[in-house]
């Protein structure tokens, strides 16, 4: 029996994505990544993540899928790679994107690193997004999901091959009343649950092809929930891109990532250093 290990962080999508893959007959385990106390920062409960009541949230959803449950204590990582480095752009004035930081520093390393040591065939989360081998290729491919008002594919480009091939993201085929009406089905007490904000402490290799070999016409994001705009993306040396939209983009903001896509397919990304 194959082992997943589910990044549950009390809310509603990972509580589902826990279920779904324990009713695929994976062997679960239920992980919280602390990060830090909302109280020490001063923030509320309501509509983020981390407190308290998050972690008896997610606890009680894997005691009712009877899976294991434990919480695992990265604050020091959390603090280091993400919330520094958020603090240091804004400093230089930069408009930082740290839910792409938590994802590649925490989830994708820190916590991919601990389902190793500890055996597991996979990581979960719930994440709206889908990942796929190619045959064609070779490689697996990081998708956009069906519901395209959830779609998490932005945060997530800068995952690795090796990243790819062990993480599922069992919700990429559904959409957000589903996955609401699943818990609801199974009782679970986040069923109706807020979703958390997306700066949840403020209220490596790429797995794309080792460069572009040409001008590429792509459909281009610089944020999160902008829809995607056609551009001619130009490779200009080992690290940077060349992005020239088809019409003036407002508030392109440096610090932020570029996410390119070829139909649903995230071909790849970056930072913004200039406008």
């Amino acid at each position: 029996m194959e082992k997943a290990l589910i990044a549950m962080s009390g809310g509603v999508d990972s509580g589902v994505a826990a279920c779904m893959m324990k009713e695929q007959g994976y062997s679960c385990i239920g992980v919280t990544m602390k990060l830090f106390r909302n109280e020490e920062i001063g923030l509320s409960r309501e509509h983020t993540c981390c407190s308290l009541s998050d972690v008896e949230d997610a606890r009680s959803v894997a005691r009712l899928l009877g899976i294991p449950y434990y919480v695992f204590n990265f604050s020091d990582r959390f603090t280091e790679c993400v919330i520094d480095k958020f603090i240091r752009a804004y400093e230089n004035g930069i408009t930082p994107n740290p839910c792409i930081d938590c994802n590649r520093y925490l989830k994708f390393d820190k916590l991919f690193q601990r389902a190793k040591e500890i055996h597991c065939d996979y990581v979960v989360t719930g994440h709206y997004a889908r990942a796929e081998y190619d045959a064609v290729s070779g490689r697996y491919l990081l998708k956009k999901a069906f519901d395209a008002g959830k779609d998490q594919s932005y945060v997530l480009y800068s995952m690795t091959q090796e990243q790819l091939r062990h993480t599922l993201f069992p919700l990429g085929k559904l959409t957000k009343p589903e996955v609401r009406k699943i818990a609801e089905e199974h009782g679970f007490c986040n069923a109706g649950k807020h979703d958390s904000q997306d700066i949840c402490f403020v209220t490596n290799g790429s797995y794309t092809v080792s460069r572009l070999e040409k001008t590429e016409r792509l459909r281009v994001k610089v944020r999160y929930h902008q829809p995607e705009q056609w551009a001619a993306v130009t490779q200009l040396d080992e690290d940077t891109l060349e992005v020239i939209f088809d019409t003036t983009q407002r508030a392109v903001a440096k610090g932020q990532a570029v996410v390119l896509y070829d139909g649903d397919i995230v071909v790849g990304g970056g930072t913004i250093t200039e406008r």
